[in-house]
């Protein structure tokens, strides 16, 4: 049995004439006399090509055309039309139509009009063909790509995390060797640089562990209700003795009448605090021309957002290059001193928080970094209304 084709036309001679042509030719024919019973056997029997009148009382060639097309764009349609009815031909054109034929009509220029539509049908099922392979292609591609950059990402961890132990127990040594002497020579002195020396590395290690765990894992923020200046507020005095040490002025400004907002302080706290930590860093040995190293720490409210929190320094600031490179893993600022584990770290709490993290930054000026968070309550009303 060939191809299925509905034959469509009001006048029931054509319809006996039309079917005796196509079933001579090898097709399976189903025939109708209006665009309404057309369409009832269109639905039920699926025709891949569908021969019509334009003109037809009620619902014309055209309309069925439209449906044919919405219900089943595959499907190929040729319209019959008479010599007066060119106009009508061209404007099923519009409408995807596959070709036209004019009556009375010729088995010859039928048989051209199935040549075109079969060839359509061929190109279309080679389209398909081609489309699928390419998209197959492309996810086996994507997918070799992730996995390259996973083991890509996975050899930089390694080696960055080989060469921040290596400068830990680097320390660790010093201070054993530095606390050792001390022993010997009973220095207490030299006791007590070693003994500081050995608990600053063990307090690397301890940071460079948290910070991993912090990165690896997957976790849904553990939201709270509370007052957004309390994370910036314990920040604040963590890192205030540390800037008094090295001659760095801290400032902490939180807008009046903030509103309690759902987030983690936990997390928050923890991004606050690399970002104070790195201003603090940026701030040690460069004197800003004029005035002296500071950071100041806000907490405001801004428009479309549940709060501001902002880091800024007058440091040392940072080049293009660097600016366009400081989120990328395990990029660092330091050096040898870090591992560009506490961005990432920061940029991952925020991201899940569902809020944003920005800088503006010019080398020499300083640096002010900018988180956004959400107000969780009223998003949460938005979906639920």
């Amino acid at each position: 049995m060939g191809d299925k084709v509905l034959l469509v036309d009001d006048e029931e001679g054509i319809r006996k004439v039309l079917g005796i042509s196509l079933a001579d030719a090898g097709y399976d024919v189903m025939t109708a006399g209006s665009g309404e019973e057309a369409l009832n056997i269109f639905r039920n029997e699926s025709p891949s090509i569908v021969l019509t009148d334009i003109k037809m009382p009620g619902m014309d060639g055209i309309v069925l055309l439209r449906k044919i097309k919405e219900e089943k764009p595959d499907t190929e349609v040729i319209m019959i039309t008479g010599h007066g009815d060119l106009e009508l031909a061209i404007k099923s054109l519009q409408f995807e139509a596959a070709d036209f034929v004019t009556k009375p009509i010729h088995d010859e220029a039928l048989a051209i009009a199935l040549k075109r539509v079969h060839e359509r049908i061929w190109m279309k099922a080679k389209l398909r063909e081609y489309t699928e392979g390419l998209e197959q292609l492309v996810l086996e591609k994507t997918q070799k790509l992730i996995e390259a950059e996973r083991l890509a990402a996975i050899g930089q961890t390694v080696a960055t995390l080989a060469h921040a132990i290596k400068n830990i127990i680097g320390g660790l040594k010093g201070g054993m060797y530095v606390l050792e002497k001390g022993m010997e020579l009973h220095n207490t002195q030299y006791q007590g640089q070693g003994w500081e020396m050995l608990k600053s590395n063990v307090e690397k290690i301890k940071n460079l562990a948290l910070d991993l765990l912090n990165y690896a894992k997957d976790r849904e923020p553990d939201y709270r209700l509370c007052d957004p200046c309390e994370p910036l507020q314990e920040v604040f005095h963590l890192v205030q003795p540390r800037c008094r040490e090295s001659g760095v002025s801290l400032e902490m400004e939180c807008s009046a009448g903030l509103q309690p907002i759902l987030l983690d302080p936990d997390g928050i706290h923890c991004c606050l605090l690399n970002l104070a930590s790195n201003a603090l860093d940026a701030c040690r040995d460069f004197e800003p021309a004029g005035t002296p190293p500071g950071i100041v720490l806000r907490c405001l409210h801004v428009h479309g957002w549940g709060v501001e929190y902002q880091v800024a320094d007058n440091g040392c600031g940072m080049d293009e290059e660097t600016r366009s490179r400081i989120f990328r893993t395990f990029f660092s600022t330091k050096g040898t001193k870090g591992t560009g584990l506490g961005l990432m770290i920061t940029q991952k709490i925020v991201r899940e928080h569902g809020g944003v993290i920005e800088m503006e930054t010019k080398q020499g000026k300083g640096s002010t970094f900018f988180i956004r968070l959400p107000d969780r309550r009223r998003l949460d009303a938005s979906r639920t209304a």
